[in-house]
């Protein structure tokens, strides 16, 4: 394969030498050889043109438009809506909204965004069916509603907290990519929601359930395994669900007890500058270590231990460090400068905050400042340069859901309902309740907040 894209990578070189009889010729001429097809050519092409996240071509972005929440926590997959996007701060169950639609089942993944369409996983209580859903963003009705697995039996020792559906999909113009964990990736048209391909051998114990969300890296999807048993990173084409590369966990966790071994991370992508040359980075959260990979091979490139594990969080990077909290037990948030090799635990952690530190939700960086919203509603704004506390507000309550930044605001959602809508220096704007609390995190495009509860999918727009 790698000969085909190379090769395939010199013709469209060569093809803006020629004229456009000559292409045609000349590539006819190849395709009858059998050497290449029309597709590699395309994919070759579209791969190196995949700029936004090193996952999306710039036609893909266009072609969204100010819709697009493609995967877990946005764009960016830092949190942030895009700058012209002006949500609502005031909502509730007859205020701002536009539609609502009641779901079944029970899922925890957050809804992502292509142009016109929004789209969910979702489960059964028991575990034992698991399904993808499209729904009309403007209309909030269901365009299809595909089941992907079923499951004859499931982990022992599910937590009751969890859900079978809490990994978040990713898509792009013509895919969804959906996990389930160990039960199962599969990649589904968007237009119909037909599985193309699936896998369903990956061994992992999850023991407590799954979490982890799926990134892309050019041609890759990759996500991590992190459970009782096994503990790995793996990345699969997207074309055809192979595996590329798979990357077991270095760290020695020091225990037997796989509950210290589990983690719920998503990845993140970074490009570094060292010694003036550009580096990419997959920035990857696991239980007991923080690490850095070749997000083409799989090569480990530094890490950093620490004393925690079940990191659900996904890491954020400013152009100069890196930002990730570390979990359940007393967790803390690292500020990590990336330019190092191996084990980096004790040179290239400039600061560490242990109060207020959320285990659940995700941080964002605003501005100067990285916000950390603890478990039981303690949000605190840290200097990012140096980890001082900026300010600190007491929302209460209980969260799993990440925040999101629109237009100067946070939106904190917790899981009885309550949704918060917090100004960048800390101070409450305003406290809108819905029927039901939320676990997965809101999407925000264009001016719409779109917010998943326990039981019902939300559009509010002002």
């Amino acid at each position: 394969m790698s000969f085909v894209v190379s090769l395939s990578g010199v013709f469209a070189f060569r093809f803006k030498l020629l004229s456009e009889s000559s292409i045609a010729v000349l590539l006819a001429a190849v395709l009858l050889m059998g050497v290449f097809s029309r597709g590699d050519v395309a994919r070759a092409q579209e791969s190196e043109g995949r700029e936004h996240q090193w996952g999306w071509t710039a036609r893909e972005v266009e072609s969204a438009g100010p819709f697009f929440w493609p995967q877990y926590r946005g764009s960016n997959g830092d949190g942030h809506a895009a700058k012209a996007s002006n949500p609502p701060i005031e909502w509730g169950e007859d205020k701002n909204l536009v539609w609502k639609l009641k779901l079944d089942g029970r899922a925890w993944s957050s809804p992502v965004v292509y142009g016109d369409r929004i789209f969910l996983t979702n489960a059964s209580e028991d575990g034992l069916s698991m399904s993808a859903m499209c729904i009309d963003r403007k209309r909030g009705e269901k365009v299809w509603d595909k089941l992907v697995f079923t499951n004859s039996v499931t982990q022992k020792d599910f937590h009751a907290f969890n859900s079978y559906a809490s990994p978040t999909p990713i898509v792009d113009a013509r895919h969804l990519f959906v996990t389930f964990g160990a039960y199962g990736t599969a990649c589904l048209d968007i237009e119909s929601g037909e599985t193309i391909w699936e896998r369903r051998d990956l061994e992992c114990n999850h023991y407590r359930g799954a979490g982890s969300s799926p990134i892309f890296f050019r041609d890759l999807l990759i996500y991590h395994m992190d459970g009782f048993d096994y503990q790995y990173v793996i990345a699969l084409k997207r074309s055809s669900g192979e595996t590329v590369w798979r990357v077991d966990r270095s760290h020695d966790y020091g225990t037997d007890n796989g509950d210290f071994k589990k983690a719920y991370g998503t990845p993140q992508i970074i490009e570094v500058s060292r010694d003036g040359q550009r580096e990419l980075q997959l920035l990857s959260p696991a239980a007991k270590a923080m690490y850095a990979y070749d997000p083409g091979t799989g090569r480990e490139l530094w890490r950093v231990r620490h004393e925690e594990h079940s990191a659900a969080l996904r890491p954020l990077f400013d152009g100069k460090l890196v930002y990730c909290s570390t979990g359940f037990s007393k967790g803390n948030l690292l500020a990590i400068d990336p330019r190092g090799n191996g084990d980096v635990t004790t040179t290239h952690v400039l600061w560490q905050a242990s109060r207020a530190i959320g285990a659940k939700p995700s941080p964002i960086l605003i501005g100067d400042n990285i916000v950390s919203l603890e478990d039981k509603g303690l949000l605190t704004a840290f200097r990012k340069e140096t980890g001082e506390q900026v300010w600190q507000l007491r929302l209460g309550g209980d969260f799993s859901s990440s925040p999101v930044y629109a237009q100067g605001h946070l939106y904190c959602f917790d899981e009885k309902g309550a949704g918060h809508v917090v100004s960048s220096d800390g101070k409450l704007l305003h406290t809108n309740q819905l029927d039901s609390g939320c676990l997965a995190s809101p999407a925000i495009v264009d001016h719409d907040l779109i917010v998943r509860t326990r039981d019902a999918l939300y559009c509010f727009r002002r």
